[in-house]
């Protein structure tokens, strides 16, 4: 609510304040009101005793609340998600406080690889993504199988005994490739489609106890797809507005991973992201900032680089481009990986980036972070951090692999601090080795 003169203070009911005294700023706000009724009742009896002095001293007191008054009015409803030197708390804009802590320090929790949800250790994340349920092709409601039953309850279960706490999403969707890509555009193109597929979301993430949902469409593949994607924000948005006031639940947060920068040049026509829509209906986006480079290409890459003056397949063309096309910082939370893409150098004796290769490396192309630490050591491997690119690669035989470690990573957050972005996400939880990445991670996020 925004006054904009003392007039309207005089004007307002102060009686609202105390029938909505449900919070602690409410209730200071009604403190306020009590004292300026008593105030007034004051006024009243001083008034009759004609008492000049006493009523020029009632008239400051009375200016001097109402000008307190006004300043809370003007300044009790923050809506930043900014980080500054030091990151803010995170507000949303009907003054319900939906995330009560410094930023975004989130983490991906895949359910198909093994890794224990009991294992997670979240002193390191404020927020824990579940990977991945997805839609069905026929009704476009979440298709949740046995085995996604056994996983959720694992999750949820698991997430009850997390100290400190973290709040959970349920990732919808994943990397399916085309098939699942297409399934998301089907859905997306009608309103009958896009509801059933709404509903069941709320459902399962009420179900298994989520505080939100996040979409992982990973590859809109046109422009159509693009403005049906904006459409589905919309409806979706104001569905968990409606089941949050029905039910008196705080709303549930809505996020989605995206491609690196606003706009995909590849698989198709080009096409842009739904920029108003996302600022309007989602709480935030989360750029997918890694897989500039991989095995589908003949020679070395750094895919993870920061920067490359060479190209524009590095985060900080993909961050600007996000809050050029007018996202605000505060909504994108930046993706970070714990694994890394490897090759088999053509000639081992050339061996930096852009060395020419022929074909995947060891791990069949992609190793885990614990196993790139692993790897390292056992083949005596030489380990380059490149300056320009904030990133770093290692080499060993014919063997060649791109990654980050801590250096690289804390560069990165301390990025994201300095674009006053809402935070970070790793892809994956079990990935790091004893914790090494994700608590320098959170240190650098943090002080």
């Amino acid at each position: 609510m925004q006054i904009d003169n003392l007039n309207d203070i005089f004007s307002t009911s102060f009686s609202t304040a105390g029938n909505t005294a449900n919070n602690q700023g409410d209730k200071y706000l009604y403190g306020i009101t009590k004292s300026i009724n008593g105030c007034n009742d004051t006024c009243y009896h001083l008034s009759k005793s004609r008492d000049k002095s006493t009523m020029a001293t009632r008239r400051i007191t009375f200016f001097f609340l109402a000008t307190i008054l006004y300043y809370l009015f003007n300044h009790g409803e923050t809506v930043s998600f900014a980080v500054a030197s030091k990151p803010n708390i995170l507000v949303s804009s009907t003054n319900e406080v939906l995330l009560q802590y410094q930023g975004v320090r989130g983490a991906y929790w895949p359910s198909f690889t093994g890794y224990p949800a009991s294992s997670i250790d979240t002193s390191y994340f404020s927020h824990i993504y579940y990977a991945f349920v997805r839609p069905s092709p026929t009704t476009y409601a979440l298709n949740v199988t046995d085995s996604d039953v056994e996983k959720l309850l694992e999750f949820a279960k698991s997430s009850k005994r997390w100290n400190p706490p973290a709040k959970t999403l349920l990732a919808i969707g994943g990397g399916g490739g085309r098939k699942l890509s297409d399934i998301f555009s089907q859905m997306a193109s009608q309103k009958y489609s896009r509801t059933s597929f709404i509903k069941s979301t709320i459902k399962v993430a009420r179900d298994y106890n989520f505080d939100g949902i996040d979409l992982d469409w990973e590859s809109p593949s046109s422009k159509l797809d693009m403005s049906n994607l904006g459409m589905l924000f919309n409806e979706w948005r104001q569905a968990l507005e409606n089941e949050a006031k029905v039910t008196r639940n705080p709303r549930l947060i809505l996020t989605s991973a995206v491609y690196y920068a606003s706009r995909m040049p590849y698989d198709g026509e080009p096409r842009s992201y739904p920029i108003q829509e996302i600022r309007q209906y989602v709480d935030w986006i989360s750029p997918m900032c890694y897989d500039y480079h991989g095995e589908w290409e003949k020679f070395t890459g750094l895919h993870s680089a920061l920067y490359d003056p060479n190209s524009n397949l590095n985060t900080d063309f993909g961050i600007r481009s996000w809050i050029k096309a007018g996202v605000p910082p505060k909504q994108i939370v930046m993706g970070l990986p714990l694994y890394g893409p490897t090759w088999s150098l053509k000639d081992p004796k050339v061996n930096t980036v852009g060395a020419p290769t022929t074909g995947t490396g060891p791990g069949n192309g992609i190793l885990v972070y614990s196993k790139v630490v692993d790897f390292n050591r056992k083949n005596n491997a030489t380990i380059v951090f490149d300056n320009r690119r904030i990133s770093f690669y290692s080499y060993a035989g014919d063997s060649w692999i791109s990654y980050d470690d801590v250096r690289s990573i804390k560069s990165k957050v301390q990025y994201a601090r300095d674009q006053l972005l809402g935070g970070y996400f790793f892809w994956a939880l079990g990935q790091d080795l004893d914790w090494a990445i994700s608590s320098k991670a959170s240190q650098a996020w943090l002080t």
